[in-house]
């Protein structure tokens, strides 16, 4: 067993997103101090002798994989070839590298969206390599398989302690909620604020809303990757999720209920629905000793708070780039 401690150094790619911003506000609630953080311009991790420098000066212990280009159905479909380069390139660099100098421990984020478009539900880890994949992110979906089995096989050949999770569907702070890139639960926040700010007597909402979804709030993540990078060190990788799902037709009930919208839902059915279920069986990451704490319409409720806080900074950003 390969453990992480408060004396170790973390660095933790990705650290302004959704994922590895609520990782590292995890990791120094419990104590952690010695964390690497990187933005952008300053380490570019598509850059490989860029990311082999940074290895070979800073040395980490360990390494939180958090980094990733990511967005909705309409972002996937129109930039597959950015989509799989970009985070084969990142996938590549930092886990090699992280190899080559030694990292006692590194801890993948994958994506649910690795599985079969009609996979059984719920959706078992074994489901993987099963099946097709759903077309609208199938680029998105081989990168993170090809960074999955990386750390299955570095672990394997090389006996390394890279372990690999796969979230379900996430939400809060430190969302994306540009309409146009974001996934489903942050673009429909953004569209139903937006509908009240603008007095609409309307919102339109892609596909039928029929297909279920199961959502995880981002804090109840980063507790099970902390928990998992101090006390797991199996090859296999681990379903993390909330087991309950809700269809896309009433999660924009609660998200306009949230919102105090009070006009009528469209519903855009000429738009592509995606996958039509999509529910995680997490029974080997409770078995370990893990759950989840916050409940779906409370976390939305906290969400949509933190963006309301912050939502003149999200345009001023959107318009400044």
């Amino acid at each position: 067993m390969t453990r992480i401690t408060r004396e170790n150094t973390v660095f933790v790619a990705g650290h302004r997103g959704l994922v590895g911003s609520a990782i590292e506000r995890k990791l120094r609630e419990k104590g952690y101090e010695k964390l690497l953080r990187k933005t952008r311009s300053e380490l570019d991790l598509t850059d490989q002798s860029r990311v082999r420098d940074f290895f070979g000066s800073e040395r980490p212990d360990a390494v939180i994989l958090a980094a990733a280009k990511v967005g909705g159905i309409g972002a996937n479909s129109a930039y597959p070839a950015e989509f799989i380069y970009t985070n084969l390139a990142i996938e590549v660099n930092v886990i090699h590298q992280a190899w080559l100098s030694g990292v006692k421990k590194l801890l993948f984020l994958g994506s649910s969206c690795i599985y079969p478009k009609f996979a059984p539900q719920p959706i078992r880890e074994g489901a993987l390599l099963s099946g097709f994949l759903e077309p609208t992110n199938e680029a998105y979906a081989i990168a993170k398989i090809a960074g999955l089995k990386m750390c299955e096989y570095y672990s394997t050949q090389y006996g390394a302690s890279f372990i690999s999770v796969m979230p379900t569907n996430l939400y809060g702070p430190n969302d994306n909620f540009d309409p146009e890139s974001s996934h489903v639960l942050p673009a429909m926040i953004r569209k139903f604020d937006d509908a009240v700010r603008n007095g609409d007597d309307n919102v339109v909402l892609w596909g039928s809303g029929a297909p279920k979804r199961e959502f995880l709030h981002v804090d109840d993540l980063a507790g099970a990757c902390v928990y998992l990078l101090e006390g797991y060190s199996g090859t296999a990788f681990l379903n993390i999720g909330s087991g309950r799902e809700v269809t896309i037709r009433k999660l924009a009930g609660i998200v306009k209920k949230i919102t105090g919208f009070s006009g009528e839902i469209v519903w855009d059915s000429a738009k592509p629905d995606g996958t039509p279920r999509k529910l995680l069986d997490v029974s080997r990451i409770t078995a370990l000793g893990w759950k989840p704490a916050i409940d779906l319409e409370s976390g939305i409720e906290s969400t949509y708070r933190w963006y309301l806080a912050n939502r003149s900074r999200l345009m001023e950003e959107k318009n400044d780039g």
